[in-house]
This record gives structure tokens, C-alpha cells and sequence, in this order.
């Protein structure tokens, strides 16, 4: 049985172990005058056997599907012969794509050597096992929690306090599971980095002004170790990171200030959702739009005045990005302006203040903290933007200050060196780890700076 019939079929069944629980808490209740001489309402007596019913066979479920796949491979590539043991992890996947085509059906058995075929046919026993056992020990699980629960039905136990000691302890799990995964996936990219750094030197990577991670097939080609200078694509990002900026920080913050001051509430009512559908577009839209309108008009328009433009432009990628983030921008700031104490607005005008000076002389100063944290979170938006720079910007890793010109990011290059079948043991592929690490690193300066303000900002006027 799959997962995704698996997971209804326990919910249902918690479902059933609810209804019960509450009828027999009812029924235990009757004889002694009613649930006021229960320790805890009927409804917690049924919570507490839906969690017990649900949650034990939700955690088997999700560490069997975590580990299942491991272990079959594992098994299946023991159960090769000794000669065609892979000696690498990267031939190790690459035998592993095989023996699944053919047990997918992609690949026909005839046309694979021998072994493969027989390892597609162990693989699609071990699949098959794997489930059955899978469900019958789910379901087991699911059925005994609630039974058990059920016969824990009783007026001296505290049901209340189960059920929230357990809620609390979910809670507690939930918040540990996503540090635990931050921390992995950090821990992973760390190591990662220390691997690509024992190819290519650190100076060479964070100084050299020279990219070009393609490495040649032989020894005796020129630039075989390859080029893996990171400046070229921290320049890219970084141009059309600020031109974003220059087009999404005037337009949100103005659209900001004036829907929180200007705007009628009709009007804003009206202007705020349209504004903020921009953030609900797919980035590859706003890649399309770009590659497909603002390229070709920035190239015909440089033409007409006499520049030399490119088919793909940092302008082009930077104009559409902008207009991207103008909703975080514009939310941001509309929030920040609406916090700030209705009494600071009626004093400047009790004095005498225009609504205009007001706005820039109180408003604007006790809401610039967190006007510069959005902004900072809006360029953390930016920097991490894949899509429109492939579409809009191009592949070339071109070291260059003019917005006319094609360039890269960092984020381009990463989603570049990963696509397709991969051996994670050269220094191309482990390039992109690198650039993850660096990138990373970057984007959490600026949300932990973003953060302080915003933290600041709270002290003073919340």
C-alpha cells in the first residue's frame, strides 16, 4: 500500500478512535451523574485516543518512508555480482538510475547487460514487500494506540492533562524538527564547501576574476582544472540586485505612503490586493516577460540612441525584478507606516504640521527602521532570484559594470552546474556547494541585520 493511501487510512482511523473514545467517555459518565464528575471533558478523552491512534503511526510512517529507499538500494547493490560493484558513489547512482528505468519500464531488459536486469527485478520484489509490510505495521500500530487508548476511557484519569502534555511535546518536536533540518542542510553545504576547497584554492575562489567550471575531458587541454573565480558572479548578482532596488524601493515605499496616508478606503481596499497579486505571479512569468518584451525593447531602444545593447541585459533581468519585489516593499513599508502611534500624527497636526510635513518629518522618521528591514529583506529576495536572471540575463559570467551588457548571478550558476545527472566528485559540481555557502552567508548578514532593526524599531514604539 503507498504512503498517499496510507496517510488518509490512519486519519481516518483516528477519526474512528475519536468518535469512539467520546461515546464510551459519555457512556462511563451516565451512571455517575453526568460528565461534570469525569476529571476531564469527554472531547479530551477522544483527543487523547486520536492522537494515540495517529501520531505513533504517523512516526513509523515517516521514518520507514525516510529510510526506505536507502535500505533497497542498499540491498540491490549487494545483490550485484562482486565484479560490477560500483567503485564510486557517482557510478553508484548511475547504475541505480539504470536498475530503476528497467524497473519503471523506461528502459527494456534486453537492452541492459544481465546483472542490471536481474537488480531491476530484486528492486521491484523489495518495493513491493516493503510496502506490505509497510502498511500491516501502520495499521497495526494505528489500531492497537486506539484500542488503548479507548480502554483508558475512565473518571479518575486526567485526560486534559495528556492531551496537552502531548500537544506540547508535538509542538516542541515540530520547532526541533525545523532547527534540525536548518542545521543539516548547513552541516551538508559545509561539507560540500571543505571538499571543493581541497581542489581549488580558497584565494583562487573568493579573489580570481576568471569563472569557467567546465572542465576539459583530457589532461593535456588548456584550462582542464578549470576557472573558478567567484567575482564575476557576486558582480552580476550584485548589478542587477541594485538595479531591482532602483526600481522597487521608490515605487513600494510611494505606493506605501500613499495608501496608508493619501488613499481613500475604498481606494485601498482596491489598489492593495492588485498590488500585492504581483508577489503571487511564478518567477518564470516574470522570466517570460522579460526575455520576451523588455529585452527586445531595451535593445531597440539602445539602438535608436546609439548604444550597443545585448539580446540578454542586466537591465532587463534588474527592471523585471524589481517590479517582483515592489510587494514586499510596498507591504513592508505599509505596515511599518500604519504602526506608528495615531498620537504622533494628531500632535504634528495640532501644531499646525500639513499632512506632507507630517509625513516627513514624523512619520517617516519613526518608521525608517522598518522601512531599511524590509528593504534588506527585499534584497534578500533579489540576490536569491534564479529564473528571470536565466531568462533575461543570460549564462555569461561577463565582469562588467554596464547594465547592457549579459551577466550572471550566483544563484544561475548553481541551478547550472546541478542540472542533469551529476558525479559529485569534481570540482565543477562542488563548485556549486561553494557557491552556496557564499551566498548563504551573505543573504543571512543581511536578514540578521534586516531582523535588528526590525527588533529596534519594535522596542521603541510597540
Amino acid at each position: 500500500m503507498q504512503t498517499a493511501i496510507l496517510l488518509p487510512l490512519v486519519l481516518i482511523l483516528a477519526v474512528v478512535a475519536y468518535g469512539l473514545a467520546y461515546m464510551r467517555s459519555r457512556a462511563v459518565a451516565a451512571p455517575l451523574g453526568g460528565i461534570r464528575n469525569l476529571k476531564a471533558l469527554p472531547f479530551y478523552y477522544a483527543a487523547r485516543a486520536a492522537l494515540w491512534c495517529a501520531v505513533p503511526a504517523l512516526i513509523v510512517l515517516a521514518v520507514w518512508a525516510g529510510f526506505e529507499a536507502k535500505v533497497i538500494q542498499g540491498i540491490v547493490i549487494a545483490s550485484l555480482p562482486q565484479d560490477t560493484w560500483p567503485e564510486s558513489s557517482g557510478q553508484a547512482s548511475l547504475i541505480l538510475s539504470q536498475i530503476n528505468n528497467v524497473a519503471a519500464g523506461s528502459i527494456k531488459p534486453e537492452f541492459v547487460p544481465e546483472h542490471i536486469a536481474g537488480a531491476a527485478t530484486v528492486l521491484e520484489a523489495l518495493e513491493h514487500r516493503s510496502e506490505n509490510f509497510k502498511a500491516i505495521l501502520v495499521l497495526l500500530i494505528a489500531v492497537s494506540g486506539g484500542a488503548y487508548a479507548w480502554t483508558r476511557v475512565a473518571p479518575h484519569i486526567n485526560a486534559r492533562l495528556n492531551v496537552e502534555t502531548t500537544l506540547r511535546r508535538i509542538f516542541f518536536g515540530c520547532a526541533a524538527l525545523a532547527v534540525l533540518t536548518t542545521a543539516g542542510i548547513v552541516f551538508s553545504v559545509i561539507l560540500e564547501t571543505i571538499r571543493f576547497f581541497d581542489r581549488v584554492p580558497i584565494s583562487d575562489f573568493l579573489f580570481s576574476t576568471s569563472w569557467s567550471p567546465q572542465t576539459a575531458l583530457r589532461a593535456d587541454q588548456v584550462g582542464s582544472e578549470g576557472a573558478f573565480g567567484v567575482i564575476p558572479l557576486f558582480t552580476g548578482t550584485l548589478l542587477i540586485s541594485s538595479i531591482a532596488l532602483l526600481v522597487a524601493v521608490p515605487i513600494g515605499l510611494l505606493s506605501a505612503i500613499y495608501l496608508s496616508e493619501y488613499a481613500s478606503k475604498r481606494v485601498r481596499a482596491v489598489v492593495k490586493p492588485a498590488l500585492e497579486m504581483l508577489a503571487g505571479i511564478p518567477t518564470v512569468v516574470y522570466g517570460f516577460f522579460a526575455a520576451l518584451t523588455v529585452a527586445p525593447f531595451i535593445r531597440d531602444l539602445a539602438q535608436i540612441v546609439g548604444l550597443e545593447a545585448s539580446s540578454q541585459s542586466a537591465l532587463a533581468a534588474g527592471l523585471v525584478m524589481g517590479i517582483m519585489i515592489v510587494p514586499f516593499v510596498s507591504s513592508l513599508s505599509d505596515d511599518v507606516i500604519n504602526a506608528v502611534p495615531q498620537a504622533m500624527r494628531d500632535g504634528s497636526l495640532a501644531l499646525g504640521a500639513t499632512k506632507s510635513e507630517t509625513m516627513k518629518k514624523v512619520i517617516f522618521p519613526a518608521a525608517l527602521p522598518g522601512i531599511i528591514g524590509g528593504i534588506l529583506l527585499a534584497a534578500s529576495r533579489a540576490i536569491g532570484e534564479t529564473m528571470i536572471v536565466v531568462m533575461a540575463a543570460g549564462l555569461a559570467a561577463n565582469l562588467t559594470a554596464n547594465p547592457l551588457e549579459s551577466v550572471t548571478t550566483v544563484t544561475v550558476q548553481i541551478a547550472t552546474l546541478l542540472v542533469g545527472d551529476q558525479e559529485f566528485d569534481s570540482a565543477k559540481t562542488l563548485s556549486a556547494f561553494a557557491l552556496g555557502m557564499l551566498l548563504f552567508i551573505v543573504t543571512l548578514l543581511l536578514n540578521v541585520i534586516a531582523l535588528k532593526i526590525v527588533r529596534k524599531y519594535r522596542e521603541q514604539y510597540e
